[in-house]
């Protein structure tokens, strides 16, 4: 038990409840420390065992201030989030352990994930919101924009994108090459971050997943839904969000968090770990979490802690008080904006200050999900009444509110928005000014070009006389006042420059807050409601994207408000920002050609836009939803809001821009009131009614699964070998061959590549062998469930440069016969005769994103240690945690320093009494002696060494 016992007590509000007082045991250190840093030392004594997590561990968290950047700490999250087929090999080493456990004479039913584990299933994974806002939106908050151009990817896509035919008004055109460039620095944090398509920024599916038909789609993934439903009925602590939920990603996220974990009436802040590159989102509703690999999300399920560096953490303060007029985009965005300008990368980003509050929850979880974009670890926004007020209209019951709510201020995670509360000290501060946000638009010609909106009847003047070019349309200064009459309808109207004739509100870059296609439906009710119309002949439309836009505007009633204006729906997809707005009335055309009128079209969405709409229309504006609509209520755009009036309404009164745009109050609330609670309470009846495809689809009951041996997506792994109670002290490596005599940089991608199948691979003969056809090999990524496919894929990257081949190729020599074969065969040849193998590396062996297959693929080749002048950090614990030495070069030496060929054989022994970082001799057939560094950080790393790996350790937990 945790030498903390004494910590504990009881809730006064709710005597049941008990947690560990971590305020009181930490006395006034813990109340300078930043929130998010209390939840890690709140982690470290509630989990402190003397093994995993030390005493020494939780008190360095607790000197944060002197310690943060010098040491490592354990951090055992409450749960891990799963996404999609990430979920399989973890799963799948369960059910391994099952069975091995069962054959070493232990009782199955007792191997469980060792803490909750969400898995969500469903792959129409809809709109990636924050690349959505960044790379759409003109540039709010002021400041330099940098081209966008150079958000390149951190590593080129591994494929061209499979033609994306995964959703309406693209007909497949999107599979360009763009797509890969859209992906931004999210490419190198997360194995499966989909593709996104660069029209609709929609995920390109994967090729798995392409089939629009969702029966196909069932049909050839039931296999590993069925083995995802067996999962979620015997293994207890799995939940499943199944397929075809089809409600956004974030908000499943949203449904599957605590906030406050009560375990048996034990309290503890809910944070969380996950292969999804959206899990930071939780951040924005004070959840610590961030996204991990396959092989640490694995590691945490089975109990094992994640060690991460203490981070410092920005403090972000938000001071003065939002204008009006800003939306939550122009405030999401300026607030990244600075991050992005501040160096936070690889630190906490934590928010303080009087302007928190002001944030909805919605924007908080858009922050926070954007952190790949200024390369925080995680933005985190501590519980506050906003956060409580929310989770009443998420669901939450009542009592769980109130007990939430008493223990976090127990703890001190409550932040209070009084100034007498004390701040935390953080490593350095950022401030953001809200006061300084103001809106702009863009145009009239490049995105580009920002004007802001009090400027805007300034700034059109004088584009009007500007030379022709990419602002000015050179008009003589005699007619910069001309008026064109024209009859329509029956009417006379008069156009100038400047007039509005297209309006249309596209909510395909603002999904990713679809609070500002509402604030334009609440515009829209206040000015109905005033007296104010739409001119007739504005080409008005309003096409609102995703199905979570639709929800907001529907289940607030703004709909027929809209309408009155002319705002009509005009369908999903992308159809209307591609430039096919119907063409605006003969007789308006010709009197814009006529008075070489400078018309104006003004929308919310879409990039280069000049001229696009109808060659007539010469100037675009791209704006917020809410000032579309006051533009085309307007008439033109030269105006000044301030003290001009939209137009007159009922019994003749001036209407200005600031009696009819909602306060963000009004806005808050319709959007926790209305739609927050409706969301939650439909996407609740739907998990629990299941789809009806899941809930028929059979899958077995058994304690163990009944692997079927036909299979090539699912298979048992042998990562057990001969399960034995105690462990086996660590085997001498006895004339070992060098499969594989490697340089510099040797990357994940080089040892486990995840992409297709080439045609000449190992992988392929062996599907082949199992009847299927090239067309049907799918990529390694989507196999990463059969052990066979990916053993044969370790080291099949063409672009592996094998020092014994002399060029690129994933081939080498096998000695003892002289042949260059595949790596998988030549490994298979050593298993055979029995020779162990063993890998030399240059420096950085092991770099790039993480990937489980990495280090399981290299043991199952039978590779007993790799040798190399230095590693990555995560792959060196990787390769441990799979039961593969690690061994060091001593400083100045390396193969040629020490004239070694790889053709040699190599023995090693390792002492019983191993220990962190001990030298140990390593003996050549050709009669050299080196010595190495054993590197092994801590004496955790070598228990789980000597129990050949973390797998092999937990498995034993349980006989």
């Amino acid at each position: 038990g945790s030498p903390y016992q004494p910590a504990i007590e009881s809730l006064e509000s709710h005597p049941e409840k008990q947690f560990y007082n971590v305020s009181k045991l930490g006395g006034a250190k813990y109340d300078t420390l930043p929130y998010s840093i209390r939840v890690l030392f709140e982690s470290s004594v509630r989990n402190c065992d003397g093994f995993l997590v030390k005493e020494t561990d939780a008190m360095n968290i607790l000197d944060w201030k002197t310690k943060q950047n010098h040491v490592e700490v354990p951090f055992c999250p409450a749960r891990v989030v799963l996404q999609d087929f990430t979920g399989i090999p973890a799963m799948v080493d369960f059910a391994a352990m099952r069975e091995a456990v069962r054959n070493a004479g232990g009782d199955p039913v007792k191997v469980n994930p060792a803490c909750p584990t969400d898995l969500t299933v469903d792959h129409s994974l809809q709109i990636d919101f924050s690349k959505c806002a960044i790379q759409n939106a003109p540039n709010p908050g002021g400041g330099e924009q940098k081209p966008l151009a150079r958000l390149s990817p951190l590593k080129p896509p591994l494929r061209k994108p499979p033609p994306c035919r995964g959703h309406s008004g693209c007909r497949g055109s999107c599979g360009t090459g763009e797509a890969g460039r859209s992906l931004g620095p999210f490419s190198a944090q997360i194995e499966n971050t989909p593709i996104l398509c660069p029209f609709h920024l929609q995920p390109v599916p994967e090729p798995e997943t392409v089939l629009k038909n969702q029966e196909m789609e069932f049909g050839r993934n039931r296999e590993r839904l069925q083995f995802f439903k067996w999962s979620s009925k015997v293994f207890e602590n799995i939940s499943i969000i199944p397929p075809e939920i089809g409600t956004a990603h974030q908000v499943n996220l949203e449904y599957l968090s605590r906030v406050v974990f009560d375990v048996k009436d034990f309290l503890h802040p809910d944070s969380v770990v996950g292969t999804d590159s959206h899990t930071t989102m939780v951040n924005g509703l004070g959840i610590l979490g961030w996204g991990v690999g396959g092989i640490e999300t694995e590691a945490v399920m089975l109990g094992m802690p994640l060690t991460l560096t203490l981070p410092e953490v920005v403090g972000c303060e938000l001071t003065g008080t939002v204008s009006p007029f800003a939306t939550s985009i122009d405030i999401v965005l300026s607030i990244t904006k600075h991050l992005r300008q501040a160096d936070v990368a690889g630190k906490f980003v934590e928010f303080f200050g009087s302007g928190v509050s002001q944030l909805s929850v919605a924007d908080r979880t858009t922050i926070a999900n954007m952190c790949p974009e200024y390369g925080a670890i995680l933005s985190f926004f501590p519980v506050d009444n906003v956060t409580l007020k929310h989770l009443k209209h998420a669901g939450f019951d009542k009592v769980k509110l109130k007990v939430t709510e008493a223990y976090l201020k127990a703890v001190k995670l409550f932040r209070n928005d009084e100034s007498s509360s004390r701040e935390p000290e953080y490593s350095q501060v950022v401030q953001v000014s809200l006061s300084s946000i103001i809106p702009y638009v863009s145009g009239p010609k490049r995105s580009q070009d920002r004007v802001s909106v009090n400027n805007m009847k300034s700034d059109f003047q004088a584009c009007l006389n500007e030379k022709s070019g990419v602002k000015g349309f050179q008009i003589a200064a005699e007619k910069q006042n001309d008026i064109v009459p024209v009859q329509y309808e029956g009417n006379e109207y008069k156009l100038s420059h400047g007039c509005v004739v297209i309006a249309a509100v596209i909510s395909c870059t603002n999904n990713c807050n679809p609070s500002v296609m509402l604030a334009a439906g609440l515009l829209a009710k206040k000015a109905v409601e005033a007296g104010l119309m739409v001119k007739p002949y504005i080409r008005t439309s309003l096409s609102p994207g995703s199905g979570m836009v639709t929800h907001y505007l529907s289940s607030s009633g703004v709909l027929p408000y809209l309408s009155k204006l002319g705002f009509e729906v005009v369908g999903y997809g992308c159809s209307t920002c591609v430039g096919n707005t119907a063409p605006l009335p003969e007789a308006i055309r010709n009197a814009i050609k006529q008075g070489d009128i400078i018309a104006c079209g003004v929308l919310s969405g879409t990039k280069n836009f000049e001229g696009r709409l109808c060659d007539c229309v010469r100037a675009n504006y791209l704006a917020s939803p809410p000032l579309v609509v006051a533009y085309a209520i307007a008439g033109t755009v030269q105006i000044d809001f301030d003290t001009e009036p939209l137009g007159t309404g009922f019994n003749g009164k001036n209407i200005y821009l600031r009696d009819i745009w909602p306060t963000r109050q009004e806005l808050h609330t319709v959007e926790e009131e209305c739609v927050i609670s409706s969301m939650f309470k439909e996407l609740k009846e739907k998990i629990e009614k299941g789809n009806k495809r899941w809930n028929l689809l059979e899958a077995p009951e058994s304690t163990l699964f009944p692997w079927d041996l036909k299979s090539t997506y699912i298979r048992c792994p042998s990562f057990f070998g001969q399960l034995t109670k105690e462990a086996v002290p660590p085997q001498a490596v006895e004339n070992a061959h060098v499969l594989l005599f490697l340089g510099d940089s040797v990357t994940t991608d080089h040892i486990s590549p995840a992409g297709s199948i080439a045609r000449s691979s190992a992988a392929a003969k062996y599907l082949t062998s199992k009847g299927l056809t090239p067309r049907e090999f799918n990529s390694y990524g989507a196999r990463r469930g059969n052990d066979a496919v990916m053993t044969r894929g370790t080291f099949a990257n063409i672009k592996l440069l094998n020092k014994f081949i002399g060029k690129p190729a994933p081939k080498t020599i096998h000695f003892p016969s002289g042949q260059t074969l595949d790596v998988f065969e030549a490994a298979e040849l050593y298993q055979k005769e029995g020779i162990p193998v063993i890998i030399l590396a240059g420096k950085k062996y092991g770099l790039g994103s993480s990937r489980d297959w990495a280090a399981k693929g290299p043991f199952l080749l039978g590779v007993k240690a790799v040798l190399a002048e230095s590693y990555e950090k995560v792959h060196r614990s990787q390769l441990i945690g799979i039961g593969i030495a690690p061994l060091q070069f001593r400083p100045g030496e390396n193969p040629s320093t020490l004239g070694l060929t790889g053709r040699e054989r190599f023995s090693i022994s390792f002492p019983s009494d191993l220990s962190p970082r001990m030298m140990l001799d390593i003996k050549t057939s050709t009669g050299k002696v080196f010595s190495v560094i054993a590197l092994f950080e801590n004496n955790m790393e070598i228990t789980l060494y000597k129990n050949g790996g973390s797998l092999n350790f937990v498995a034993r937990r349980f006989l």
